[in-house]
């Protein structure tokens, strides 16, 4: 399929607006009129007539061909509303052909309640779920869920200052490859003589972080150990990571010590006690599912009765705050299933519960042997989270925040719920981009955020093990870039 883009610069919202309808179809993007007319190509364009700007998008599907403009409306904001404009016409053209109604309508973005947020700013509540509505055509469900996150999140957020930070800490090690994995973490038994000299070196990464963050006198909000699979490391490697950042960080202020204890397979006691004694005061256990053949499907090696051991083993050791990640839309998962895992862990009572929805990356297994989003797929995954919704409700979690990423099942969204005052507050900043999260690790991204700004200045880490080990100089030396930042605001 290819996308005409002609006389306007929107060329990449057109193109991920066209991926929601057609998340597996190869994607062309061609700049300028027709050069060769194919079976399947879509054209958006912008001209003046008069003194009005029209946008118009014409589908053409073989014997299917149907068009539609709409002139501008005159605004502060122009190019953002002829933007928007465009979108919705060529979101109408599209769902008519498809008969496919977008729960979020036209938004593509990853941060749904940072734009609420702002809206509310400007509009007020009211004025917001209406812009969500009526000109961003997001359902009434997603829109009235977006408005009780952002409530929710507000409190977070209101904790944050000029001066605060938080730190990320990557472990790219997994016990094994999930086949909807993406990320740069690498198996265990293919790694495990790297695992030893990266750890030694990312301890220095952090004694030298430490250094910079306390002569900047920031404010150290949060940590977040994850990755990867953190408890693949062995306790006394666990007890050296925690001592290293408790011995050089102030953490006198800070509000949550998060580590993802990850699979219940990686789980032990001798890991629990360390993490205890080190003073994480959040572990998150994620089984993922209940069902023990979609683990098998997905290429994990624990079952069900290890995620209920590790479980009760966390709470018998004094953790009282652990997070569970579930994930609909599975593979061979069915809605029925779905539903007995999320009543199965609702009976355990864990103080967060984060629901994701399957999103097919484009070095996943699952992509790379040609697995694709289906409609099928996508009403699964659309009724696992409407369950969601109010069984969790019903059991008292909140939802404290949100979001979205591409090629997802049904084009839905990831939501972190809790108990009241559980809420993951690292997770909340990173979305929301609140203020400078420093990464640290192979894969970490720093993200520096210039107080009332919404500008970020980025660092990253290099991505793999190997390359972090050999390059680590290099790590250091870019770490300075943060000295330079806060030398520049000052």
């Amino acid at each position: 399929m290819t996308i005409y883009i002609v006389n306007h610069s929107f060329h990449y919202e057109m193109e991920n607006l066209v991926r929601m309808f057609f998340p597996n179809e190869k994607i062309s993007v061609v700049q300028g009129d027709i050069i060769e007319e194919n079976s399947s190509y879509i054209i958006t364009r912008l001209y003046h007539k008069g003194n009005n700007i029209v946008v118009s998008a014409k589908l053409c599907f073989g014997d299917y061909h149907k068009e539609a403009s709409e002139s501008v409306s005159f605004c502060e904001d122009e190019e953002k509303e002829t933007e928007r404009t465009m979108a919705v016409v060529l979101y109408r053209l599209l769902s008519e052909m498809t008969g496919i109604k977008q729960p979020w309508g036209i938004l593509t973005g990853v941060r749904p309640i940072k734009l609420f947020r702002r809206l509310t700013e400007k509009y007020g509540e009211t004025g917001a779920k209406a812009y969500f509505t009526d000109r961003l055509l997001v359902s009434d469900e997603k829109t009235n869920l977006s408005s009780l996150t952002e409530k929710y999140e507000r409190n977070i957020l209101s904790l944050s200052r000029d001066e605060s930070c938080s730190l990320y800490v990557s472990i790219p090690f997994c016990p094994t490859r999930c086949s909807y994995c993406s990320f740069v973490s690498q198996t265990i038994e293919r790694a495990k003589n790297l695992v030893q000299p990266y750890l030694e070196l990312l301890c220095k990464e952090l004694e030298y972080t430490a250094e910079i963050i306390k002569k900047k006198k920031l404010r150290l909000e949060s940590v977040y150990i994850g990755g990867g699979t953190p408890t693949t490391l062995n306790s006394i490697q666990l007890d050296t990571l925690i001592s290293v950042i408790r011995n050089n960080f102030d953490l006198s202020l800070c509000r949550e010590f998060t580590i993802e204890a990850g699979r219940p397979d990686t789980i032990t006691e001798e890991k629990l006690l360390a993490i205890r004694n080190g003073g994480v005061d959040r572990i998150s256990i994620n089984p993922q599912t209940l069902n023990d053949h979609v683990l098998e499907v997905i290429g994990r090696k624990h079952n069900s009765a290890q995620t209920f051991e590790a479980y009760e083993l966390a709470r018998n050791l004094g953790f009282d705050h652990i997070n569970m990640d579930l994930i609909a839309g599975l593979p061979t998962d069915t809605t029925e299933s779905y539903r007995s895992t999320l009543d199965k862990i609702c009976e355990l009572d864990p103080e967060s519960i984060t629901v994701h929805t399957l999103a097919l990356k484009r070095s996943s297994k699952l992509t790379l042997q040609g697995s694709g989003v289906t409609d099928e797929s996508g009403k699964a995954a659309y009724e696992m989270l409407a369950y969601g919704e109010k069984k969790l409700t019903k059991s008292g979690y909140i939802p404290y925040y949100l979001y979205r990423q591409s090629r997802m099942e049904g084009n839905l969204e990831n939501v972190g719920w809790s108990k009241k005052g559980y809420e993951g507050i690292y997770n909340v900043f990173v979305m929301d981009e609140t203020h400078t999260i420093i990464g640290c690790g192979a894969g970490a991204v720093t993200k520096l955020k210039v107080p009332g700004r919404d500008s970020l200045t980025r660092i990253f880490n290099y991505k793999y093990p190997y390359e972090y080990i050999n390059g680590f100089d290099e790590m250091l030396k870019r770490k300075d870039q943060v000295r330079t930042f806060y030398d520049e605001l000052s």
